[in-house]
């Protein structure tokens, strides 16, 4: 059986602003059978956003994103599940918000989705960047110690879901 996959998923601020985009959105992550195994709310800072979004820094819309970033609070999800990191982009659907509107309608940016640059949601592109987007924004999170100690209770349900911090956690029962 192949281990499980983490992945960083990030809900936009203009989500967090709209109760009603932030509870769809949620309903799919657990509909999708996602584990949610960190959450939380996080305003990025200036420091924050530019070191996560360095890999842009020379694209045109490089400080509109910075601006838009820092201009509220994002939810922060490590989700697993396997094949988590496809399984999530698929879920989100295409990073521009109109392409999504008109390809792939159904997914988290086709219905949330506003322009480019407010898409609704970040998502890791491989088990690399996952790592360092992960090991960033949860500084105090182990993945390989995840692994190692918690994997086996994520695969087998041995979990009880708590709605009002948006997280799975280990009931050892």
């Amino acid at each position: 059986m192949p281990p499980l996959e983490l992945t960083l998923a990030i809900l936009k601020p203009h989500v967090i602003k709209n109760p009603h985009s932030l509870a769809s959105i949620r309903k799919l992550i657990l509909s999708s059978h996602f584990k949610v195994v960190q959450s939380k709310r996080f305003t990025f800072n200036d420091e924050i956003a530019k070191r996560f979004y360095n890999e842009h820094k020379d694209k045109f819309f490089y400080n509109r994103l910075i601006t838009f970033m820092t201009s509220g609070p994002s939810d922060l999800y490590v989700l697993a599940r396997e094949n988590a990191i496809q399984e999530w982009r698929n879920l989100m659907g295409p990073t521009k918000a109109y392409k999504a509107q008109y390809d792939d309608p159904e997914t988290i940016r086709g219905q949330f989705g506003l322009s480019d640059t407010r898409n609704a949601t970040h998502g890791s592109d491989s088990a690399q960047s996952a790592a360092k987007e992960i090991g960033l924004l949860f500084p105090d999170f182990d993945i390989i110690k995840w692994h190692d100690n918690e994997e086996y209770y994520f695969r087998s349900n041995s979990l009880i879901f708590c709605c009002f911090d948006f997280v799975h956690k280990i009931n050892y029962k």
